[in-house]
């Protein structure tokens, strides 16, 4: 069975073994590289502790005086009323006092914050690069406080909540007093005081909302200007070293990491923090190992269900995009097992002491690492996913299966024994000796791995040039970063591994949505074909038939004109292209926001202003208009070409294909979407620059004003488009007259319209005239034609057996319909004849001049077996020469003028 057509183009084995690969590298750095740069160092410079530190601490409650209680009457005890206003305004202006004080701390905190940045940044930028590992050691300890110390964002929340109930507060004391009037009998001494209480009360919470707001606008801005310091020491430690040089020292201490990780596994410890975690989380061990066991009892029975989907893959009646989901399901849950296993001892060993809480830890990271490469050997499975579903090379399968078993056991220990490093705050110092050398360890295995990996995926092309670059890439890039983390840069390198790790894995999410996506678009395809070849198959039987009997009646049928149908290859090139383009833009985005803060010059495009454009708001500053910004309008404009370049394909296999549209409804649906979309491209394009509709209005108008008169007709023919298609009047496939024209509908386009008319030709008519002249749609909602048959018999004719025999004719004819029935009259009676009419109804237009043909010649056949004579006119025609009639009146003459 042959593949399908956009599965066949597509290079499915590189690029899957490509992903494969470049997911196994990084997959180390699942760890935290910040928790492994922990390290104490001792010897610091005196001059960097002596420099003062904001610690942007902030007291993360605020008192919250409960609301005043009113009572439902204003008649109710006034003493009451006035007592209990009274301790609510005392609770109020307490914490009015207390809201106070943390404003003015948070804003001297903020003041000190922003001036200890300002200064900072100044003395990282003279220093340059300049600066020694212990300087980096205090810059990544400054990093951790600030981690550390950040405002919670539940505390944000909390004074927003605060804010809220303070608002309430307010419009219940105005609802009240606006209902209490100070009477003037004995109790009016009483209602004065508690109208003055709501006044104050009132007063007070309005100052307390005012207090609130600057609070919150404050501590927000803190949170702001923290994680901008945040963001700078980050991009500095990145191109610092933060150890030193490997060396006898460093031998020394992986001996001393290696003593002290054995000395730590004792079998009571062992013994407790299991006991412990049965206790505290017996139900969701419980629940792991529950699932785990049932994974284990069903995995023949989802192995079975994998493979009974892949009989329908490629049936073209039976196949469906949810076989393909499925099987992921499928692969996803084999692949469970051994992830459900690291978690289950991660979960043991939660409640242990500081060592099998940090080896807890590593369990779990190592959780992570075993289900990524777990799913990618189950896609990669003999008759899996990877190659019955998206038909990638069972070569370059099987060396992915047998060498990730290799890179498992390379990796997955490391990753348990390196996250217990760096987790526990005893051993964190053992992360620049045993940490590095375990770093290097897996290096070297991911070299290995991706060297052999890419010789299975070249051996089919191995003179290609871009298969080489990545081959390259792929070897040679775990090996850079051990380099570069045994000369000091390991913190670096764990950054970059650790993106390269999430990058990696952003893009085989993005490239399993796009084989997804192909695959689905390959099953519609397949199943459209189908379709469309059964209703041409139908069609070529109608028109053969149509065809013998227009030949024999030498009149010309109606052809089918140019449908704008998409061919199937062209559907199959758009909806990949377009595919393409949407899953490039995801994972472009997703990469440029991942390594934007990482690499400094991916900001260097925000900070080149081209020009800046004033705002609406009174006072307020230019908005800049950055490199960036134009790159993205450039990348927006781009994206919407190709977007209405491919989007008629893709509208039609995914969409338009499923709905039972009238004849001509795809095409307009298709005109308008992509109008729509160069529509929305334009103004986002523009948006994105700076340009504003309230500058352009005036000009818009202006040029509105100059196309009305110098291109009016144009103007018009394009607008009368767009009412075609709205209002629909004519469709593609209507045979229409207009201006003694009669053709079909090929092509509605933003000038004119296509019309083939019965020569075969194409005539192009302006929109403007189907919307202004007089049309006479034949097919617009009912394509039934009246045909009306003249025929006359000669006098003494039986005019009812004329009548019974033409009436006989007309039904035995498989053309004409029955509902309207046929119907003959007598209408006349001519020079040599007795007129009769025959109407008849025809479903189809096409069948129109056939039906003539057989109509006429049946009715003469008929007639002439019955002994009906058709008449043709008859003449006597008397011939005299010139001579003759002259000499005649000669003689007639002497006879009159002779005497009587």
């Amino acid at each position: 069975m042959r593949k399908p057509p956009l599965l066949r183009t597509i290079s499915k084995t590189r690029l899957m073994g490509l992903l494969i690969l470049c997911l196994t590298i990084g997959a180390v750095s699942a760890q935290t590289p910040e928790s492994s740069q922990s390290a104490q160092q001792q010897d610091t410079p005196p001059a960097e502790e002596a420099l003062p530190a904001v610690k942007p601490e902030l007291q993360q409650s605020l008192t919250t005086p409960p609301q005043t209680e009113l009572p439902d009457s204003v008649n109710s005890d006034i003493r009451e009323q006035i007592q209990t206003l009274q301790t609510s305004l005392k609770q109020r202006r307490a914490a009015l006092t207390e809201s106070r004080e943390r404003l003015s701390y948070a804003e001297s905190v903020l003041t000190r914050l922003e001036n200890e940045y300002q200064s900072f940044e100044l003395r990282l930028e003279n220093a340059g690069l300049n600066l020694t590992a212990d300087y980096a050691e205090l810059l990544k300890q400054r990093l951790e406080r600030l981690q550390k110390q950040s405002v919670a964002s539940e505390f944000i929340k909390g004074i927003e909540d605060k804010l809220a109930t303070a608002r309430e507060e307010q419009l219940r004391l105005e609802e009240f007093e606006a209902i209490t009037n100070p009477g003037e009998d004995a109790r009016s001494q009483l209602r004065s005081l508690r109208s003055q209480l709501l006044r104050e009360l009132h007063k007070a919470v309005t100052e307390h909302i005012n207090v609130l707001n600057e609070y919150f606008n404050t501590v927000t801005t803190l949170q702001e200007q923290i994680t901008n310091y945040q963001t700078l020491l980050q991009q500095r430690l990145f191109w610092l070293p933060s150890a030193e040089v490997m060396s006898l020292d460093t031998t020394e201490q992986l001996v001393e990491s290696v003593l002290w990780l054995s000395s730590q596994l004792r079998y009571d410890d062992l013994k407790s923090a299991i006991s412990h975690s049965a206790k505290e989380r017996g139900g969701r061990i419980a629940l792991v190992a529950a699932l785990l066991l049932l994974l284990l009892i069903k995995r023949k029975k989802i192995k079975a269900n994998l493979l009974a989907n892949q009989h329908y893959v490629g049936h073209v009646g039976m196949d469906r995009t949810a076989f393909t989901l499925l099987a992921l399901v499928n692969s996803v849950l084999l692949a469970l097992p051994g992830v459900l296993t690291f978690s289950l001892v991660a979960l043991l060993l939660m409640e242990g002491n500081a060592f099998f809480e940090a080896l807890s830890k590593g369990f779990t990271a190592a959780a992570f690492i075993m289900f990524l490469l777990a799913l990618i050997r189950s896609v990669a499975s003999k008759d899996g996913l990877g190659e019955k579903h998206f038909h990638w090379n069972p070569g370059s399968l099987n060396a992915v299966r047998r060498e990730l078993l290799l890179l498992m056991a390379c990796i997955v220990p490391v990753t348990i024994v390196m996250t217990a490093i760096s987790a526990n705050p005893e051993s964190a110092k053992f992360d620049d000796s045993l940490g590095r050398l375990l770093f290097i360890f897996v290096s070297i295995a991911l070299a290995v791995f991706a060297q052999r990996i890419m010789s299975a995926i070249r051996n089919e092309q191995p003179r290609h040039r871009l298969f080489i670059l990545l081959h390259a890439f792929a070897v040679a890039s775990p090996i850079i970063l051990a380099v570069a983390s045994t000369i000091g840069y390991h913190y670096t390198a764990l950054q970059l591994e650790r993106n390269l790790f999430i990058s990696i894995c952003w893009l085989a999410f993005t490239s399993l949505l796009y084989f997804t996506g192909l695959r689905a678009l390959s099953v519609r395809e397949r199943r459209l074909t189908l379709k469309r070849l059964i209703e041409q198959r139908a069609a070529e039987r109608k028109q053969a038939e149509a065809r013998e009997t227009s030949d024999t009646s030498g009149e010309g049928a109606l052809i089918t004109p140019e449908m704008p149908e998409m061919n199937l290859k062209d559907i199959s090139e758009q909806s990949a292209s377009l595919l393409r383009i949407m899953v490039s833009a995801v994972a472009i985005s997703g990469l440029l926001l991942l390594w934007t803060d990482v690499i400094p010059a991916l900001q260097l495009f925000e900070d080149i202003t081209l020009w800046t454009i004033a705002t609406d708001l009174e006072g307020g500053d230019p908005l800049p208009i950055t490199l960036a910004d134009a790159l993205l309008s450039i990348l927006v404009a781009a994206g919407t070409i190709m977007a209405v370049k491919n989007l008629p394909g893709t509208l039609e296999v995914t969409l338009l294909s499923r709905l039972d549209l009238q004849p001509g409804s795809g095409y307009a649906i298709t005109t308008i979407t992509t109008y729509l979309l160069v529509f929305l491209g334009v103004i986002v394009c523009l948006g994105v620059i700076g340009v504003q509709w309230s500058k352009l209005q005036w000009l818009i108008a202006a040029l509105g004003v100059g196309l009305g008169f110098g291109l009016q007709e144009i103007v018009a023919n394009f607008v009368s488009g767009i009412i075609l298609l709205f209002e629909r009047p004519i469709r593609v496939g209507d045979t229409v007259t207009i201006g003694g024209i009669t053709g079909k509908v090929s092509r509605i386009r933003i000038r004119a319209t296509t019309l083939v008319d019965w020569d075969r030709k194409e005539q192009i008519v302006p929109n403007k005239t189907f919307v202004t002249q007089d049309l006479t749609n034949w097919t617009l909602s009912d394509a039934t034609v009246r045909l009306i048959i003249r025929v006359g018999v000669a006098y003494g004719s039986d005019v009812d057996q004329v009548q019974k025999l033409l009436s006989d004719v007309a039904l035995s004819n498989e053309r004409v319909m029955e509902d309207p029935a046929p119907a003959v009259f007598c209408v006349g009676l001519g020079e040599s004849s007795i007129n009769f009419e025959v109407w008849v109804f025809v479903k189809d237009l096409p069948d129109m001049m056939p039906l003539y043909h057989e109509l006429y010649s049946a009715i003469t056949q008929t007639l002439t077996d019955a002994g009906v004579t058709i008449p043709f006119p008859q003449r006597d025609i008397r011939i005299h020469s010139l001579s003759e009639t002259s000499s005649t009146t000669q003689s007639e003459s002497p006879s009159q003028d002779a005497p009587s």
